[in-house]
């Protein structure tokens, strides 16, 4: 791989840029792999890179059915924090804020990582003594956020309005080196940078089954034929289900839309995060100019992409009474993603009933902010067999164990 500098742009500017090579090469599947990825979104490419970089398993193949970070890598609002309240939580999420802040230089490739800071206000008695509770406990974890008052919300983010019709804001939790990232920037740095140790990206090849021998798997079948294995990395979000029936297990889990949508550009308004449970909706703005605006997810199962008129009631409704400001911009465009949600709102990270089989889903809405310490903890799962201390906590046995990672209220609102 090729490495992208100042010194790199130059010399291709002065030779018309013809001298650059594919990011990642087309490459035709193998009969063989010691590990079969399924899903090249922002988790199955960070688990391939780090299987490759951390592990030195290099055999290994992403399979993807759509193209590369087609699904909710590319269908999510961005926010990364980890503010979260449970211990194994804030490990998980705190690792990926860590190596998010880095990441550009490790991969070599500007995934434009903005520390800008995320706001989760409080606008009832309940919710400010829930976030102070949440406060302490991120103190405790060694996580750097503090609670701030109402005027110090005002300073940050002048638009806001502090006396809304419904809810007040009371204060807010505030964590400073939280921010944002390019989505798509994320897939392709982890996709080229994988790709450069050795790992094999293959779009557009569906997995319509899973070949199993004396409870082990051995093997899938694709849209381009059989790929036999030594192990097997389920990674696919929304339709976790649908491959684990494949390989003759059910999970704990719901898939449903969670939607946003963006605005017309327009000139730098807030250069905060800033999430509104009570009134179930955040704001951010982009690069670009755009407003990046959500909510809550579907309150019903189902697996659209599009998105609908009652969440842009629902969700403008609510952030028009914090920020009126922005009553009379137009809506560029609206998508939505489909996420996969565990009872106690947490992952499921680990071995599955299918021996050689491994799992990584259940991210609901905190998908995005988890890419790196999701792959990093994937990996080490299925290069040593057994889950780390990262992902131990995580596994699919919790739930007939009893001992559940309650996210619930953290996970709440959409990010």
């Amino acid at each position: 791989m090729r490495r992208y500098s100042a010194f790199a742009i130059a010399r291709e500017a002065a030779r018309y840029h013809t001298g650059w090579e594919r990011a990642w090469p087309s490459v035709e599947p193998k009969k063989h792999y010691d590990v079969i990825i399924v899903g090249a979104g922002g988790h199955g490419l960070a688990t391939a890179y780090y299987l490759a970089k951390n592990h030195g398993v290099t055999n290994v193949a992403v399979i993807e059915k759509g193209w590369l970070g087609g699904g909710n890598t590319g269908r999510n609002t961005t926010i990364i924090r980890s503010n979260y309240l449970q211990d194994e939580s804030t490990a998980i999420y705190e690792k990926a804020r860590s190596l998010y802040e880095d990441l550009s230089q490790d991969l070599n490739y500007n995934i434009m990582f903005s520390p800008r800071g995320v706001m989760m206000l409080a606008q009832t008695e309940h919710e400010l003594r829930g976030y102070r509770r949440t406060a302490h406990a991120n103190r405790a974890q060694g996580i750097e956020t503090r609670m701030i008052d109402p005027a110090e919300v005002k300073r940050l983010v002048p638009i806001i309005n502090l006396d809304g019709p419904r809810y007040p804001v009371l204060g807010a939790l505030w964590q400073e080196r939280g921010g944002t990232a390019r989505h798509d920037a994320v897939a392709w740095g982890y996709a080229r940078a994988a790709a450069a140790l050795g790992v094999d990206i293959i779009q557009q090849t569906e997995v319509t089954g899973i070949d199993r021998k004396g409870g082990k798997v051995t093997g899938v079948q694709t849209t381009r034929g059989g790929i036999s294995c030594n192990k097997l990395a389920i990674v696919v979000a929304g339709h976790s289900g649908l491959l684990a029936e494949m390989a003759g297990f059910r999970l704990p889990i719901e898939s449903v839309a969670l939607q946003a949508m963006v605005s017309e550009p327009i000139k730098p308004a807030i250069n905060v995060v800033v999430m509104a449970n009570t009134v179930h909706g955040y704001l951010s703005q982009s690069d670009k100019g755009e407003l990046v605006i959500g909510g809550g997810a579907d309150g019903f199962n189902n697996y659209t992409q599009r998105g609908s008129f009652h969440h842009i009631e629902e969700t403008v409704r609510a952030l028009i009474e914090t920020f009126p400001i922005i009553s009379r911009l137009k809506q560029l465009r609206q998508w939505g993603g489909i996420v996969d949600m565990t009872g106690d709102r947490s992952p499921i990270i680990g071995k599955t009933p299918l021996e050689g089989c491994f799992i990584n889903c259940g991210w609901g809405t905190g998908g995005f902010k988890s890419i790196p310490g999701s792959g990093w903890a994937m990996a080490e799962t299925v290069a040593k067999g057994e889950p780390g201390k990262l992902a131990a906590p995580f596994g699919l046995d919790r739930f007939t164990q009893g001992r559940f990672i309650d996210e619930s209220v953290a996970a709440g609102v959409a990010h």
